[in-house]
């Protein structure tokens, strides 16, 4: 029986299916955030930073697990490419990233849908592969990284981001001590699959690790009714009918339980920096 959402298949469409849930939660944790690079604009000064031959121009670059298109943005704002190749497994998503993907001149952006499995990529056709935030969704992430690896050019850059294992565990504590979900924090991590302490390890059979940073982003919501609209989109608990997805109910939850005060938490990303190798892969 599969226990985390994040690697059950019968539930992406309800995580995914639509916009409207990640929008949410991540509106609510950007609002948040005190401390900690924007994660986008980090990967740019990576890629810029190892990157070969950075006064050349990229030809492609592939943001995969795009999601709405906000580090594709970035990416294509920032760096210019000749072609940006957005992927995600979500129609929904990648519907969002289209409509949202702005006017870049000179570059030319697409979006598609795809499984990171089986990348929609040639062979060798990619200089820069960046997967944020997505590889804790395969329960097989090693062979989703030796997917990317395939699509890198000889000596082409990959910047892979992922979580800690006890990301926003302060929020867990929360739940329970509320006794809206009293397992809160002994569910497994949703990022166990691919997290900041084995990322590397997972990427070293397939390309060569030249960079690994862990970075602390700090979050402090301003209340309970602004917390609840974290919690009320995490699938990692397992709520009562009616709250998981109601920030207000779950918000006048919280109230019977706790004092309404600011809510501190934490979250260390790690950003893996690896080169293909330059005989291929």
């Amino acid at each position: 029986m599969i226990t985390n959402p994040f690697l059950d298949p019968d539930r992406q469409g309800e995580l995914y299916g639509h916009t409207a849930r990640l929008a949410s939660r991540s509106s609510a944790l950007m609002r948040a955030k005190t401390a900690g690079r924007f994660v986008p604009e980090a990967i740019v000064q990576l890629a810029q930073a190892h990157r070969a031959g950075a006064d050349r121009r990229l030809d492609l670059v592939a943001d995969i697990g795009c999601g709405r298109g906000t580090s594709s943005r970035v990416l294509a704002k920032q760096l210019k490419p000749q072609r940006l190749v957005g992927i995600d497994a979500s129609p929904a998503l990648v519907a969002a990233a289209r409509s949202w993907a702005g006017h870049h001149p000179g570059t030319q952006v697409d979006f598609h849908q795809g499984d990171f499995h089986h990348l929609p990529l040639p062979d060798e056709s990619c200089e820069l592969a960046v997967a944020a935030f997505c590889l804790y969704h395969s329960p097989e992430p090693g062979r989703a990284i030796a997917e990317i690896a395939r699509c890198l050019v000889p000596g082409g850059l990959a910047v892979l981001v992922t979580k800690a294992l006890d990301s926003y565990s302060d929020m867990d504590a929360l739940v329970a001590a509320a006794g809206l979900d009293p397992r809160a924090e002994r569910h497994e991590s949703l990022y166990a699959a691919a997290h900041g302490n084995n990322l590397a390890d997972l990427t070293k059979p397939s390309m060569d690790v030249v960079a690994v940073e862990h970075e602390e982003h700090r979050f402090e919501f301003s209340g309970l009714d602004h917390a609840a609209e974290y919690i009320a989109t995490n699938p990692k608990y397992d709520l009562a009918p009616g709250l998981y997805g109601n920030p207000a109910a779950l918000a006048a939850a919280l109230h019977e339980w706790h004092p309404d005060k600011p809510i501190t938490t934490t979250s260390v990303i790690t950003y893996v920096v690896a080169r293909s190798e330059e005989g291929g892969t």
